[in-house]
């Protein structure tokens, strides 16, 4: 789905947020707080002497299937002050999976709690920032991980139900206890029930699929490197990402308790998701993008453009949607890869992150809604921004590859090829994309590359892609890879390698108040660097047995042609002048995806395939850059990339190892 620019519209959301600006004021604004109209809340309360407290939240639901309603513990801290002067307070909050069993954060942080229970260390600095700000931070252990009871579904119904849950009982429509079995109840009188949720990978994904239900309450989402739709993280339009299915991932977060008592749910995972690719029942309930309709919070989408953890196809789609709707919303693109913001951007990210929580839960008019929409990292550390994004004048440009003077190496233009024109390769499971681009410019049995002449002009792509493929396949299975690679040197952040673009110092930044046991300060980051002469920026993978139907293979008879259409990951790419922009189709991509049953070799027809390209200015931007001479210092022609790395074996779980 290609992403289209779309101006901010002015919903009804917008207009309630500006008319009720001075009341949120007079009831939110932190005491000592002057002036008829703040426009920051400030840290004002003690976190020292804050609420620490655990609550457990009765879901509706019996995941575990014992006779019982699932509860879903839930620790919270909180400034005293408020409650004691009869004021309510909004809350921030993320609900994950990982807070016993993996960590948050770049220091893979857990929850703590004191002898009695009571909590003590709240991960990332979430906290420790805005609760002396006049916000309370809750922190949701997912059914069936930490505290909870239930079992973990992998997104699906009781994984959102575990968020959802609690912010209708932040809204006085959900029990909660102050015990996971007892009887005595609790309520969340101190809080006003407006609520942001935040969080990265699972988390963010999480809060994505919350939003779909339209609660009433979330009144804003901050997902970074997050999920828009499950079936998209485990496969390629068929072709599979992992070795393994959802029920890996639910065995690996879970508790020891209820992996002792979850089998059956388990065991649905496996059933209902086949490796075969086919898109199942399981898969639709997992499926966000579809119910965009009913967001109705304001949308802070957050994600690196070399993510190959979770793909930027799951932002492109979302955003889209989100676009189609209305929605409020912002974003930021990064060039690392599966990274947090606090960790590549940091004094920015939480002023920008102040600033938008407080215009979306304590109602400030800030500004923050009427700033550009967009910042995109042009370069390490170097920022762009955009009124709107993608850009008003992207649009969506044919463009098409030819035969060039050598077998394998062609050319990528606006003119159709000639018919019966062709090109063949023949899938390698052990080559990436990073040795196809190493030999884009040499005739290798691997893969098909189209290149353009040396630009003349910088040549912008922002959004989505996709290239339509015809193929003739040798075998009755075969999977394709399309990517985009921008060929000429440059100096980018090295998402291959293990901090996925950045290092961690000694050094520690601190942001908000601290306790013994829950400290504010981080360690330090600085950009990876690397040094390269190419760079793939934007992929696509599918299973030519989908030819016919996104959602299910089926097999291939050898020597008839198929066509297919191969979305490509979202992206944000300047392509500069003596550069040149190249189109490279091929077989199994490893580590990125698993190969197919058989080795196929697929002949290409180059009349019926082309690519639809998002470039900023359009199709005349496109003949623009192509059609002059290039400048002085064109990039040479090189035969071997260098600085990067192949592609690591995709992780198993969202967030990995620095989740």
């Amino acid at each position: 789905m290609p992403i289209r620019a779309r101006g901010t519209r002015l919903t009804y959301r917008s207009l309630v947020v500006a008319a009720s600006a001075a009341l949120m004021t007079v009831l939110l604004s932190p005491a000592g707080a002057q002036g008829a109209s703040p426009r920051e809340s400030r840290p004002v309360y003690s976190y020292g002497n804050a609420v620490r407290e655990s609550v457990w939240v009765d879901t509706g639901l019996d995941g575990d299937g014992n006779g019982k309603s699932d509860r879903v513990a839930v620790d919270i801290v909180r400034p005293r002050e408020p409650a004691a002067q009869g004021r309510k307070i909004p809350v921030i909050m993320d609900a994950s999976p990982y807070y016993s069993c993996c960590g948050r954060g770049n220091e893979s942080q857990l929850k703590t709690y004191d002898s009695q229970g009571n909590p003590v260390q709240f991960p990332l600095h979430y906290d420790n920032y805005f609760v002396p700000r006049g916000y309370a931070f809750v922190a949701v252990d997912l059914a069936g991980t930490n505290r909870s009871d239930g079992c973990v579904d992998v997104g699906g119904r009781s994984d959102i139900q575990s968020a959802k849950a609690v912010i209708d009982w932040l809204n006085g429509r959900a029990r909660g206890y102050t015990t996971r079995t007892g009887t005595e109840r609790t309520g969340a009188g101190w809080s006003d029930g407006r609520t942001g949720m935040i969080g990265k990978s699972y988390d963010g994904t999480i809060a994505n699929g919350v939003a779909a239900t339209g609660v009433d309450g979330l009144r804003t989402i901050v997902p970074i490197g997050s999920i828009s739709s499950w079936y998209d993280y485990y496969f390629a339009q068929g072709a599979p990402l992992y070795d393994s299915g959802p029920e890996w991932l639910s065995d690996y977060v879970e508790s020891p308790e209820a992996r002792a008592r979850c089998a059956a749910v388990q065991q649905k995972l496996v059933d209902e998701a086949p490796r075969t690719g086919d898109r199942t029942k399981l898969w639709n309930e997992r499926d966000y993008v579809k119910d965009a309709r009913k967001v109705k919070a304001s949308v802070f989408a957050v994600h690196g453009m070399q993510d190959l953890n979770v793909r930027t196809k799951h932002l492109g789609q979302w955003w889209d949607a989100l676009a189609d709707r209305g929605v409020e919303r912002k974003i930021w693109l990064s060039q690392t890869g599966h990274v947090d913001p606090f960790d590549y951007r940091r004094a920015e990210w939480v002023d920008t992150l102040h600033r938008w929580f407080d215009h979306y839960l304590l109602g400030y008019d800030n500004g923050i809604d009427r700033e550009p929409m967009a910042d995109i990292e042009r370069h390490p550390d170097q920022w762009s921004t955009d009124k709107v994004w993608p850009p008003r004048t992207t649009a969506v440009t044919t463009v098409r590859p030819g035969t060039g003077t050598a077998p394998g190496v062609g050319t990528l233009t606006r003119r159709p090829a000639r018919p019966g024109a062709t090109e063949t390769f023949t899938d390698d499971p052990k080559q990436s994309e990073t040795d196809w681009a190493a030999d884009l410019e040499s005739t290798t049995g691997a893969k098909a590359g189209f290149l353009t002449a040396p630009l003349a002009h910088d040549l912008r792509l922002a959004g989505s892609s996709q290239v339509t493929v015809t193929a003739t396949p040798t075998t009755a299975t075969a999977h394709l890879s399309a990517v985009l690679v921008d060929v000429g040197p440059d100096t980018i952040r090295d998402y291959a390698a293990s901090g996925e673009g950045i290092t961690t110092l000694a050094d520690r930044t601190c942001w908000g108040a601290s306790t013994a046991g829950d400290s504010s300060c981080y360690k330090a980051t600085e950009a990876r660097t690397t040094t390269v002469d190419r760079t793939v920026f934007s992929h696509g993978w599918a299973d030519l047995g989908t030819y016919a139907s996104a959602g299910k293979g089926r097999p291939l008879t050898p020597g008839k042609r198929y066509t297919i259409t191969v979305d490509l990951a979202a992206s944000d790419h300047v392509v500069p002048a003596g550069h040149r922009l190249a189109l490279i189709v091929a077989g199994t991509d490893k580590d990125l995806i698993d190969p197919p049953d058989s080795t196929p070799t697929l002949t290409l027809d180059l009349a019926r395939t082309s690519a639809k390209l998002p470039f900023v200015g359009g199709a005349a931007a496109f003949v623009r850059a192509t059609a002059g001479p290039a400048p002085a210092t064109a990039t040479p022609r090189v035969s071997r990339p260098e600085g990067v790395a192949p592609p690591r074996p995709a992780h198993r779980i969202p967030g990995g190892s620095r989740s």
